[in-house]
């Protein structure tokens, strides 16, 4: 009987003759040789088919998965993973590399700590985007959260892990719900399921996956990543926390009352917002008044109070994070960075 593999890859592919044999050739090259990799056909008009029935007759750890007709990514990866053998998942995109070490660091990583969920590795954008673009700040701030304890403090600003990056627990997985289809990114929602439930998460400190940046990116061209289904992600499975709290907003710029109408067209009363500007203290945005940061009170004397922080401008979470720990409230008890 075949032996079980270590670990299934998901590799989701539509109309990616281009570009299918280069990540292939990436898993191929894999110090760890017990895995499988599970090409999620969906509905490819050009060679992908063809491509990935070449490969799977050369190595027998590769097996293709036809859809007739394009179903969707989540689609395709719910079809990959219902046919996946291993206790370990992991992702792989068909425009990217994945370093040699990728998997059996990632594993070691994962096999390392009992809470762990779900782990990732650095990465690296080609071509390399230009150092002050906004690609090259997002991976620098991906890059930045390793421990879970950064990761956790982060996850609340946006996905911080990568998802062509992460390997996951199949019990994890399926214990949180998979992969669904909803109205938000894909992966970030199945993290924070994943948190709710309690696992954490870690990344590799190397970067073992090179991610293709294009213009046909679909988190570019799909309003499923766009920021406000982020948002939406992100109330959604707030939800229980803040109907038991009293809701501050830190900003009170553009970012702070886009997110106080987003929880008032839920249903969410805010308290009020909270900014250093001068200009702003003592005025209302949205009905509510804009308070100094002394205001909060020290150790969230506010009254089980919950404060989202809403300041879209570069360095400012940094700042944020310092202040509010000068007045002795704690992330993420106390107060959660949005932005």
């Amino acid at each position: 009987m075949e032996a079980t593999p270590r670990v299934s890859i998901l590799l989701p592919a539509r109309d990616a003759a281009a570009t299918l044999e280069e990540a292939l050739a990436g898993l191929v090259a894999q110090t760890l040789p017990d895995w499988e990799c599970l090409v999620a056909d969906d509905g490819s008009r050009d060679a992908t088919a063809d491509i990935g029935a070449r490969w799977a007759r050369a190595d027998g750890r590769i097996r293709l998965i036809r859809a007739p007709a394009p179903e969707g990514i989540v689609a395709a990866l719910v079809r990959a993973a219902r046919e996946a053998r291993a206790p370990y998942l992991a992702r792989q995109d068909a425009d990217d590399r994945s370093l040699p070490g990728r998997l059996e660091r990632s594993l070691a990583l994962l096999q390392g700590e009992a809470r762990l969920g779900a782990v990732a590795t650095q990465v690296r954008f080609f071509p390399a985007p230009p150092g002050e673009s906004g690609w090259g700040h997002y991976g620098e701030w991906l890059n930045a959260a390793i421990t879970p304890a950064e990761i956790e403090r982060d996850l609340w600003v946006e996905s911080p892990l990568p998802h062509p990056a992460v390997l996951m627990r199949r019990s994890a997985y399926l214990g949180s719900g998979g992969y669904r289809d909803v109205p938000w990114p894909e992966d970030y929602d199945l993290w924070l399921r994943m948190h709710v439930n309690g696992w954490r998460f870690a990344k590799v400190p190397e970067v073992l996956y090179e991610w293709r940046l294009h213009p046909g990116r679909l988190t570019l061209r799909d309003a499923h990543y766009s920021a406000d289904a982020f948002l939406a992600c992100k109330l959604h499975h707030l939800a229980p926390r803040l109907r038991r709290r009293r809701i501050f907003i830190w900003g009170a710029g553009r970012d702070g009352r886009r997110l106080g109408r987003a929880l008032a067209a839920r249903g969410f009363g805010i308290s009020a917002f909270v900014d250093i500007d001068p200009r702003k203290i003592g005025r209302t945005r949205l009905g509510r008044p804009v308070l100094a940061p002394e205001a909060l009170g020290e150790r969230n004397s506010a009254g089980g109070a919950l404060l989202l922080v809403a300041v879209g401008t570069r360095g400012a979470r940094t700042l944020i994070r310092a202040r509010l720990a000068q007045l002795g409230w704690s992330e993420p008890e106390d107060f959660l960075c949005l932005h």
